[in-house]
C-alpha cells in the first residue's frame, strides 16, 4: 500500500538507468526566466529565446536556502515592491570564496507573501537585478512546512528536545511531513530552472531542505550537489525517534558532499548511517567518506566564518563610532558583559541571568560595577514555548534589578526590540566580555563577530583611551554545547545547565589580568581572521569539485521509489549478467570451471536454515555430472558441515575454510594446505579474542580447524566496530612473528594461516587443470563478500598471465550491484539459482553434438 504522504512522489518513482561515461542530454548554457518551466526538456530548450540568460562562459554556483538574502518593502502609495540585498547575511558574504568567473544564483523564499498576480513580475525583477529565483510558497504551505514542521518538530528534535506531550500537539504529524515534501519539491524545481550546464554546482543550506538532493538527483543525474547543515545533528538515540528518519538520511546521501560545523555533529550523522542504514565509512587521505551503493559520499567538517572586512568597514562608520562613544559614556566605570541572542528556548538566556544573580550574591564587591547588557533578537518562530522563555527572562531580569539595582544602576539591561546592525557592532566594540550560554546551538557566530570588533580601529581606540601601541583585549564565555566552542581555545567554556559554572566563569572574566586578556584575544583573532567566511566557502567548493570528479569515472544506475530513490555507481565494465548471455557462452565452451561461494550466494545470508535445498542439490548434480564441467564450492565454512550437506553430490569439488582443505570429489581424500599446518598461534590468539568476547555483548568466537573468527554482527554496531578495530591492532602486534594474517571482514575479525585465501585456492585449481591438459575455455566465479574479491581477482588475472593459455570467457559475478572487482553482477541468491538452473538444460544433454540444438526458449522454459 502506498502511504498518503508519498502520493505526491509518484513522479520520481520510475526506475532508470544511465551511463556517466556516455553523453547525456546536453544542458543549455542559459536559464529561462523564472517560472517558465517546471520540468525542463533540455533537448528542446531554445537558448536564444531565454529571458535573462547568462553568458555561456560563466559557471554557476546555485545557493539554495529557505529564505533569500533580501530585504523586502512595499510602497503604500505606488503599491510597488522594492528589494535590497542584505549584506549582513552569510549567504551573500560566502560569494567572496568563489572564483571570480563564477556566477552566483540564489533560490529561496521571500519573507513576505506576494500576490499571485504579481509573482511573475517580481520573479523577473529579482532574477534580472539580483540573480534570485523565488519559490513563492502558498501561505498555508509556508505555515505547515516552516512554522509547524521545521520549527515545531525538526528544530526541537535537532536540539535534543523530544516530543513527549500529546496534549501540546508536539507528536509527529505525517500531514506536516507531506507539506515538508511538497515544499522541498518546489525548491528543487526552481533549482532546475537555474541549472545552465553540467559544471554548475548546487549548494543547499540547512535542515529545511534535506529532501532537495533526492528530487534534484532524480531529474539531473550528473548535478553536483553539496549540503551544509547549520544546526546541530543529534545523536542516533535522539534522531532515531523521528518516524521519517530513513527517508531523510537517504535523501542527504544523494548529495555528493555533506558539511557539518563540528566533528561531533558529523560523528552523530555517521552513527545514524551505520546504525539505521548499515553503511560503512572510512577516512581516506584525510577525507571521511560513506560508501553508499558504489558512490562515496564525502563529509566536510568546517565551521562557518564571518566577513572580517564587512565588520571592519561597519566599525569605521560615523554612526557606529558615535554609538560606541554613547555606550562608553552610559556605562563609564562599569564592566560591561554583553549577550546577543535570538529569542529562543535553546539560547539559555534565563540560565545566563541566573548565573549573574549568583555572582552578585556571592561577590558583593561586584555589585554596582558589573552590567549585563542582553540584546534579544526577534524570535524566528512563534509558539507558547517562545513566549514562556521571554516572560521568564524578563521576570528574572526584573528580580535581579530589584534586588541588586538602585536608582542609578541596573545590573541587567534588556534590549528586547530590534536594533540596527551597526548598534550591535558598537556594543561588541564597547563591551569588556561577551557570553554565549546556549544549551544547544549550531555554530553561533556572535563570538567571532565580537572578537573582530574588539580589534577595533584608530577612532575606537581613542574612545577607549588607548594609543596605537596598546594591544587589544577581549574576553569570551562560551557554552560547551555551541558549535564554535572547539575553535575558541582561549574562552571560558561552561556547562550552561550549571548556574554555579556560569557564575564562576563570570567571576573569572572580571578577574583576568591585562596580559591574559591580550593573549586570549590575539589567539582568537588570528583564528577568526584566517578562517573567515570566504575560506569556509572556498574550502567547501573545492571539496565538492574533488568529490564529484571521482564519481564521473563510473557507470551508474538510478533506482528506487519515492524518497528511497538512489544512484548506484559501478565500475565502467560492470553490468548485469543475463541468462541468455551466459547460456550462449556456456553452450560453446568445451571445458568449464565454475567456482561458487556458499553463504550469501547459494543460500541467503539472512536464512536461518543454512543447509542446501533439494533444488540446489539437484542443480549441482546436473552440473557436476557433465564431464565438461569442474564445479567447486569455495567457502569459509568447515569441511565437516560442507561434507555433510553435499554428501549426495558425488562429483562436486569442495574448498573449505577458504581453501585450507580441498577435495576434488567425494571419493578423494582431503588435501591440506601444508603452509598452514602450525597451530601454536591459536594458544596466543584465542585468549585475546576471549577477552574481547567477554567485554563485547553479543560477540562470539567461531573455532575452525585452520582459523579463529570473532563475530560481532549481533553487537551494538558502533561499539562492535570500535572493538573490532582495536582487536585487529592487538592481534597484529602479538602475532607479528607468527605465520598468520589478521583480516577484518564483514562484521568479523579472522586470524588464519598465511597463504590461505579463496584467490590462492582458485589459482591452484586452475593450474592443476592446465597441467593435466584440461585447459578451461570458460571460467565462472560467483560470490558476495570481501573474501570473494580474491577469487574475482584471480580468475581475471588468469586471462592475462603468460604461463596460462588464454581463456576466452571469464564471468566474475558479484551477488548484488556494488563496488567490486567482478565484471558482472546478479541481483540476489535467487538469481544465482536461476542462472545455474538455466544452463542445466545444456548439461543434461548426453550428446555433445546436440548442445547446439538447445535453444534459448528451452532454457527459459526450464527456469520458469
Amino acid at each position: 500500500m502506498v502511504l498518503n504522504s508519498y502520493q505526491n512522489l509518484l513522479d520520481i518513482c520510475r526506475e532508470d538507468v544511465f551511463d556517466l561515461q556516455q553523453p547525456l542530454r546536453s544542458l543549455p548554457c542559459a536559464v529561462t526566466s523564472p517560472s517558465a518551466r517546471s520540468n525542463p526538456d533540455w533537448e528542446g530548450s531554445n537558448a536564444s529565446s531565454s529571458v535573462g540568460s547568462a553568458p555561456p562562459c560563466l559557471k554557476r554556483k546555485i545557493v539554495v536556502a529557505n529564505f533569500l538574502p533580501l530585504n523586502c518593502t512595499k510602497d503604500k502609495a505606488t503599491r510597488e515592491w522594492s528589494f535590497a540585498v542584505d549584506d549582513n547575511q552569510l549567504l551573500v558574504q560566502l560569494k567572496d570564496g568563489f572564483p571570480t568567473d563564477n556566477e552566483v544564483v540564489y533560490v529561496g523564499s521571500l519573507n513576505v507573501q506576494i500576490d499571485p498576480s504579481e509573482q511573475d513580475q517580481v520573479s523577473q525583477k529579482l532574477f534580472k537585478e539580483y540573480r534570485c529565483i523565488p519559490t513563492f510558497l502558498a501561505a498555508d504551505l509556508q505555515q505547515e512546512f516552516y512554522h509547524n514542521f521545521c520549527k515545531q518538530h525538526l528544530w526541537p528534535l535537532f536540539h535534543y528536545m523530544l516530543p513527549v506531550c500529546h496534549d501540546k500537539g508536539e507528536l509527529f504529524d505525517r500531514s506536516l511531513f507531506q507539506a515538508y515534501v511538497r515544499a522541498n519539491k518546489i525548491f528543487a524545481d526552481k533549482v532546475m530552472e537555474a541549472v545552465s550546464s553540467d559544471n554548475d554546482c548546487v549548494w543547499i543550506h540547512d535542515y529545511h531542505l534535506m529532501l532537495v538532493p533526492t528530487f534534484l538527483r532524480k531529474k539531473l543525474h550528473r548535478i553536483k550537489v553539496g549540503f551544509f547543515l547549520h544546526s546541530p545533528f543529534p545523536s542516533s538515540e535522539i534522531y532515531r525517534t523521528l518516524p521519517v528518519r530513513d527517508e531523510i538520511l537517504k535523501s542527504l546521501l544523494n548529495a555528493d558532499l555533506i558539511g557539518f560545523q563540528t566533528f561531533d555533529y558529523a560523528r552523530h550523522f555517521l552513527s545514524c548511517c551505520s546504525r539505521l542504514l548499515g553503511l560503512n565509512y572510512e577516512s581516506k587521505r584525510g577525507h571521511i567518506g560513506i560508501e553508499y551503493f558504489g558512490r562515496t559520499v564525502s563529509l566536510k567538517i568546517l565551521a562557518a566564518g564571518v566577513h572580517v572586512g564587512r565588520l571592519e568597514s561597519l566599525l569605521k562608520l560615523p554612526t557606529t563610532i558615535s554609538k560606541v562613544q554613547e555606550i562608553k559614556n552610559i556605562y563609564r566605570g562599569k564592566l560591561v558583559i554583553l549577550g546577543v541572542d535570538d529569542m529562543d528556548i535553546f539560547k539559555g538566556i534565563s540560565l545566563k541571568l541566573l548565573g549573574l544573580e549568583l555572582l552578585l550574591e556571592r561577590t558583593p564587591k561586584l555589585r554596582g560595577k558589573v552590567v549585563l547588557v542582553q540584546i534579544i533578537n526577534p524570535a524566528r518562530s512563534t509558539g507558547r514555548d517562545v513566549e514562556e522563555a521571554k516572560n521568564e527572562a524578563v521576570s528574572v531580569a526584573q528580580r535581579i534589578n530589584d534586588k541588586y539595582g538602585s536608582a542609578n544602576y541596573k545590573p541587567v539591561v534588556l534590549i528586547d526590540y530590534s536594533i540596527p546592525f551597526y548598534e550591535k557592532i558598537a556594543f561588541y566594540a564597547a563591551s569588556d566580555c561577551c557570553i554565549v550560554n546556549a544549551v544547544r546551538d549550531g555554530m553561533n557566530l556572535i563570538p567571532y563577530e565580537y572578537t573582530v570588533c574588539r580589534q577595533g580601529n584608530e577612532e575606537i581606540d581613542k574612545l577607549r583611551g588607548a594609543d596605537k601601541s596598546s594591544l587589544h583585549t577581549s574576553t569570551l564565555i562560551v557554552s560547551e554545547f555551541v558549535g564554535c566552542s572547539p575553535s575558541l581555545s582561549g574562552a571560558f567554556r561552561v556547562n550552561p545547565w550549571s548556574v554555579e559554572d556560569v557564575a564562576d566563569a563570570l567571576y573569572g572574566a572580571t578577574d583576568l589580568t591585562q596580559y591574559e586578556k591580550i593573549q586570549r584575544h590575539e589567539k582568537h583573532y588570528r583564528y577568526v581572521k584566517s578562517h573567515d567566511v570566504a575560506y569556509w566557502a572556498r574550502s567547501f567548493d573545492q571539496d565538492l569539485e574533488r568529490t564529484c570528479k571521482e564519481q564521473y569515472s563510473r557507470r551508474c544506475w538510478t533506482t528506487g521509489f519515492g524518497l528511497n530513490f538512489r544512484v548506484i555507481a559501478l565500475s565502467p565494465g560492470f553490468r548485469r549478467l543475463s541468462l541468455e548471455h551466459f547460456a550462449s557462452s556456456y553452450k560453446k565452451a568445451n571445458k568449464r570451471v565454475i567456482f561458487l561461494d556458499y553463504d550469501g550466494t547459494l543460500v541467503p545470508q539472512s536464512s536461518l536454515n543454512k543447509a542446501p535445498s533439494a533444488e540446489l542439490i539437484s542443480i549441482l548434480n546436473n552440473l557436476c555430472n557433465d564431464t565438461m564441467n569442474t564445479v567447486f564450492i569455495v567457502s569459509g565454512r568447515g569441511r565437516n558441515s560442507l561434507s555433510e550437506w553435499f554428501d549426495s553430490c558425488e562429483n562436486l569439488g569442495i574448498a573449505a575454510e577458504h581453501g585450507y582443505f580441498i577435495r576434488w570429489n567425494k571419493a578423494d581424500e582431503w588435501e591440506i594446505n601444508s603452509s598452514g599446518q602450525c597451530s601454536e598461534w591459536k594458544l596466543i590468539a584465542e585468549p585475546i579474542m576471549h577477552v574481547y568476547t567477554e567485554t563485547t555483548d553479543g560477540s562470539f568466537i567461531e573455532r575452525k580447524e585452520s582459523a579463529l573468527v570473532w563475530h560481532y554482527h549481533n553487537t551494538d554496531q558502533d561499539f562492535g566496530s570500535c572493538q573490532a578495530k582495536e582487536l585487529v591492532g592487538h592481534l597484529e602486534r602479538v602475532l607479528a612473528n607468527e605465520p598468520v594474517v589478521v583480516k577484518r571482514g564483514h562484521q568479523i575479525v579472522e586470524v588464519k594461516p598465511q597463504g590461505v585465501s579463496k584467490g590462492i585456492v582458485v589459482d591452484k585449481i586452475i593450474q592443476t587443470l592446465v597441467n593435466n591438459g584440461e585447459v578451461p575455455d570458460l571460467l565462472m566465479c560467483v560470490g558476495n563478500d570481501r573474501s570473494d574479491e580474491d577469487m574475482f581477482e584471480s580468475i581475471n588475472l588468469a586471462t592475462s598471465l603468460s604461463e596460462h593459455p588464454a581463456i576466452p570467457e571469464v564471468f566474475a559475478c558479484s551477488v548484488g550491484p556494488k563496488a567490486s572487482k567482478a565484471n558482472y553482477y546478479v541481483d540476489g541468491c535467487s538469481e544465482v539459482i536461476r542462472l545455474l538452473k538455466g544452463v542445466t538444460v545444456v548439461s543434461s544433454q548426453k550428446d555433445t553434438a546436440s548442445h547446439s540444438l538447445v535453444s534459448s526458449k528451452d532454457i527459459l522454459e526450464v527456469v520458469s
